[in-house]
């Protein structure tokens, strides 16, 4: 099932409905506290880096992923990315296979990681898994996005969260993608003390092709407001800003009616990298992708975090 995201789950203060779903999240929490007691750990021969997130969705694991696959395999490394395979993410299968050639699927993560021990892979990248608590990770990197960080603070369905903010503990690195945030930093450090904190942007490569045009923005991903603040920050006129769920697969009459429109009002249609995987194959022209370039701070002293998994 492919929904918006609840607008209340971003609100600082507790909305009526959040308060009203609390007694659901106290539930859910007893549930995955039950379940980490009664699952039982696989440690695996190669190094895991897990990059998650306890945000639900649009928090960047994807781009940094690939960002470490790339920076390990600079430095002579053999790393592989492993993701769950889901039939509606192959948005994000095919974006990671651009990027990164070294690329496992499979429906079951230990499946995954039996197939990347087996093809002498030296370390195996698990994008996403956080809660996948079968399995042992070497070293775990939560991610995070400035505009929405811990959205209302409650745990899923009266927030975004995953799970409770206490399984920061569990975490090695952070990696904020945006503008600092000293408070939460401080948050972060009272839970955690150990984890190193890291920021990451993106950058644009090709928004040249979008300056002095007035743009219809439409975006499919899990924080599209995100997609929406780099535009603005980049100074892009954005006339009419659609939003549809994470994953959304749009039909082809649907954006030959989208273009139309934009036609009409003398629109430019700009969409995410991610949104543009799943449209491609439709072969039209008018819609535009912007592309971007994840950039971490402290590149060197971040990557040689992770390198400490070969030692």
């Amino acid at each position: 099932m492919k929904i918006n995201k609840p607008s209340f789950w971003d609100t600082k203060k507790f909305s009526v409905i959040s308060i009203l779903l609390i007694p659901l999240s106290i539930i859910y929490k007893i549930l995955l506290i039950f379940k980490r007691k009664i699952i039982k750990e696989k440690k695996f021969n190669i190094p895991i880096i897990c990059v998650g997130n306890i945000y639900i969705g649009g928090t960047g694991k994807t781009p940094s992923a690939i960002f470490i696959a790339n920076e390990l395999q600079s430095k002579q490394k053999n790393p592989v990315i492993v993701r769950k395979f889901y039939k509606s993410h192959f948005d994000e299968h095919c974006l990671t296979e651009h990027y990164f050639k070294n690329l496992i699927l499979d429906k079951n993560r230990i499946n995954a990681l039996k197939k990347a021990e087996n093809n002498n892979f030296d370390a195996a990248i698990l994008d996403d898994g956080y809660q996948d608590y079968r399995i042992k990770k070497d070293l775990n990197i939560l991610c995070f996005n400035s505009n929405q960080m811990l959205g209302n603070g409650l745990v899923f369905p009266a927030g975004p969260l995953r799970e409770d903010l206490n399984r920061i503990k569990d975490a090695h690195i952070i990696i904020i993608n945006g503008t600092k945030k000293i408070d939460f930093e401080r948050k972060i450090l009272d839970i955690n003390t150990q984890c190193k904190i890291f920021y990451s942007k993106y950058s644009p490569l090709n928004i040249e092709n979008f300056k002095n045009n007035k743009l219809m923005a439409i975006a499919g991903i899990g924080n599209p407001t995100n997609f929406f603040d780099i535009l603005s920050k980049n100074k892009l006129e954005c006339s009419e800003k659609l939003i549809y769920p994470d994953h959304y697969e749009f039909s082809k009459n649907e954006l030959v009616d989208l273009i139309s429109l934009a036609n009409k009002k003398k629109l430019k249609i700009i969409t995410t990298e991610k949104d543009h995987h799943r449209i491609k194959h439709f072969n039209l022209d008018n819609i535009d992708f912007l592309k971007v370039k994840l950039e971490i701070e402290q590149k060197e002293k971040f990557i040689n975090e992770i390198l400490k998994i070969y030692d």
